[in-house]
């Protein structure tokens, strides 16, 4: 017997009884994004690896450990993309989208990144993210905020979910204020991990990530960002909060919020949720105005967010249970007897006519009605459709609702559609 091929360790199936909870976030997504007028780009998987280490940084742990990088049969170095952004601007840059424009983008796509999986984060994962180029407001960057507030909202999930703010200043600031972190960590040397001494010479800012209860015991008197931020910064990230405060929306400034990857400055932000266990990021985002630049282009002020697709969905199975699967069939339709199949069959197709948005499964292979109604009821349906020879002679069918507090109704085939779209409350 041949040895069964199994997935590769941390890229996971989706299978049927999740598939049609996935469909459900994906179009609220997509639906939310164009009450905002974002527009959908879709990227390669496949980039230069030079894309990612001019972006994200040499030194980040992403471009150090985690990408999934190899050469193509021309010698050329490839990489599955880890993150969207700099697929994003790399897109613009080369098809012109940025100079002397504005963009209001969206992704939706696989990442993939060579981690320890856990529950919620896996080696190919799924990200949806929002991205503004050629504004440079803090109006914008609320708005970006706005609608990451809305998507838990439609969510039904607003409670559980907080935001935090900061902001990292120019780059100029960032420097300033990387040295004298660079100045106070090399005096508490001794009371720092592994990791955070490594990160101290590479990316120093990533130390305020650190969840060592030492480390961050040392940080407590740690300089603070807030206290290096050039004037600008500052009024930019005093409207943003004050314009905050006037859209309703709650928030933290939460000083030690920094961004792990290098391209970040100014705003920065994340929503964060204890729903899950541990405290754990759902939503992140901010400002990377020099990116652009960076990567070849015309200088272009951007700001945008990402947040992962398997921590959403886990979030919204912990909060709504079973309430937050998705049936695989509003009407199942059950039929006895040959007449009765060929009937049932035509009769299906009228109403997938009328009622677009309904779905309606077909029994097939055959059986008596508990059968029947058995796999009515597996399929989720909140109506079974029953035909048998009285029905036929009638022309009406049986209606008897499964999830429905309703009374089982003996309905004309003409009227069927209608009671139908009132019964599961479609259009």
């Amino acid at each position: 017997m041949a040895k069964t091929i199994q997935a590769i360790r941390g890229m996971n199936d989706c299978l049927p009884q999740m598939s049609g909870a996935w469909n459900r976030v994906e179009e609220t997504i997509r639906q939310v994004v164009a009450n905002y007028g974002y527009q959908e780009i879709r990227t390669p998987i496949v980039e230069s690896t030079d894309l990612f280490k001019r972006s994200i940084g040499e030194v980040t742990d992403i471009v150090e450990k985690e990408m999934y990088t190899f050469e193509d049969r021309n010698g050329d170095s490839l990489t599955l993309r880890p993150e969207g952004t700099a697929s994003c601007v790399r897109a613009g840059n080369e098809h012109g989208l940025f100079y002397n424009q504005q963009q209001r983008l969206w992704y939706m796509g696989p990442m993939f990144r060579h981690e320890r999986p856990q529950k919620g984060r896996y080696r190919q994962f799924h990200q949806f993210g929002v991205e503004v180029y050629g504004l440079d407001g803090p109006d914008i960057d609320v708005e970006v905020i706005l609608l990451s507030a809305r998507l838990w909202k439609v969510f039904g999930m607003s409670e559980h979910v907080k935001l935090q703010i900061n902001s990292l200043g120019s780059n100029e600031a960032r420097q300033a204020y990387r040295d004298a972190l660079v100045a106070f960590l090399t005096k508490h040397e001794d009371k720092l991990d592994e990791d955070s001494r490594r990160r101290m010479t590479t990316n120093p800012l990533r130390v305020l990530d650190s969840k060592n209860p030492q480390v961050q015991s040392v940080l407590a008197d740690a300089p603070s960002l807030l206290d290096c931020l050039d004037v600008d910064s500052k009024e930019h990230f005093s409207q943003l909060c004050e314009r905050l405060s006037q859209a309703g929306i709650q928030y933290e400034v939460n000083p030690r919020l920094v961004r792990g990857l290098d391209y970040y400055n100014r705003t920065v932000f994340e929503w964060v949720t204890d729903s899950l266990g541990a405290q754990g990021t759902v939503c992140a985002g901010g400002r990377y105005d020099g990116l652009v630049e960076q990567l070849g282009g015309k200088p272009s002020p951007a700001v945008g967010f990402a947040l992962g697709l398997e921590r959403l969905v886990l979030l919204l199975e912990t909060l709504q249970g079973s309430a937050f699967e998705h049936a695989a069939a509003d009407v199942y339709v059950c039929a006895l007897g040959q007449e009765a199949e060929a009937t049932a069959l035509n009769l299906a197709e009228s109403l997938r006519d009328e009622l677009p948005q309904c779905k309606l499964m077909m029994h097939c292979g055959g059986g008596n009605m508990k059968k029947q109604l058995k796999r009515a009821d597996k399929s989720g349906a909140k109506v079974a459709l029953i035909l048998g020879s009285e029905e036929i002679t009638n022309r009406t069918a049986t209606l008897k609702p499964l999830r429905l507090e309703q009374s089982q109704q003996t309905v004309e085939f003409d009227n069927l559609a209608a009671t139908i779209a009132t019964l599961i409350e479609v259009k």
